[in-house]
């Protein structure tokens, strides 16, 4: 009697920091494995929010891409509304007979879909955020290291809305803690791509400024002109919150170039950093050198494990 055998893997993710070339990967392995691809960006959900988000729609050609413009610009998105939306797509698309694709450099949202636990969504607590309301953001960034030593998304300490919800989501379940829910059958195989650090810092810096001149600030000027206000605008990261700033008249155009350019290449390495921390929590992570041939590279992965 013939045993049956699953596939090795049902989930294949590609990952890696900003400008490391995920999207042309993932494109590329989506056409030959009959795939859709997945979103694992906090930002790139949002419509309009393009060329700061670092969509690059273009690449993706005739492939079917999931959560991305799917809420209208001001709105909120949480790693809670993410794993639920990630399951939502991953269930329709294998039921389809495809391969999911998840693609992304969001760690925490690769987190919540690879490590095999489900989120609970936790509710706001108004007596909370009214004793909060009167600490500094000094006080509150003290609150939520405590809560959480192993503290590393800076995104969180950088917006003292972000500060505020941190420390409730902490507080929820450090005093409740959650029973565990089922988890769809996830079986991946996760492929980094990997740059020289001089490299990748060339390359994030060119798109900077392929970004900067190709329409990034009148992108941010136009969000701000339909109503979202500067402070949501720097909640949703390092591009607005500087274009903003330069908008604003706060920064001349060049102190925004090299004070944003700077910035994403510490957020490169918080990126990498969290990859690492992945690896030790036991998440295998193939790595592919994007100097060289990383499509042949994954193509060899990939026919290695389809062996198994």
């Amino acid at each position: 009697m013939a045993v049956f055998q699953q596939p090795p893997f049902n989930l294949l993710t590609i990952l890696g920091p900003t400008a490391s070339g995920k999207t042309r990967l993932a494109v590329a392995l989506a056409g030959e494995m009959n795939g859709e691809i997945i979103s694992a960006d906090s930002r790139q959900v949002f419509r309009g929010m393009d060329i700061g988000s670092g969509k690059d729609l273009h690449e993706y050609g005739a492939i079917p891409c999931h959560l991305i413009d799917i809420l209208d610009a001001g709105e909120e998105f949480s790693v809670f509304a993410f794993q639920r939306l990630f399951i939502e797509a991953f269930e329709s698309i294998t039921a389809r007979g495809r391969l999911p694709l998840l693609c992304g450099g969001t760690g925490m949202y690769l987190d919540a879909a690879l490590r095999g636990y489900r989120l609970v969504e936790v509710p706001e607590d108004p007596a909370l955020r009214t004793e909060l309301g009167t600490r500094s953001d000094a006080e509150l960034a003290a609150m939520l290291r405590e809560l959480r030593p192993e503290q590393h998304n800076s995104t969180d300490l950088a917006d003292r809305q972000r500060t505020i919800r941190a420390i409730e989501i902490a507080r929820h379940e450090q005093n409740r803690p959650t029973e565990t829910e089922p988890f769809p059958p996830v079986r991946p195989l996760v492929i980094g791509i990997r740059w020289e650090r001089s490299e990748l810092r060339r390359r994030i810096t060119e798109r900077l400024r392929q970004r900067l001149d190709n329409g990034m600030i009148e992108e941010v000027q136009g969000l701000h002109n339909q109503g979202i206000t500067w402070e949501r605008l720097s909640y949703y990261g390092l591009e607005y919150r500087f274009v903003g700033a330069f908008l604003r008249g706060e920064l001349t155009r060049n102190d925004l170039f090299q004070k944003l350019n700077s910035a994403i290449h510490d957020f490169a390495k918080r990126q990498e950093t969290w990859f690492r921390r992945m690896e030790k929590n036991g998440v295998t992570i193939h790595w592919v050198d994007g100097a060289g041939d990383p499509l042949a590279e994954a193509r060899r992965i990939v026919g290695e494990r389809r062996e198994w």
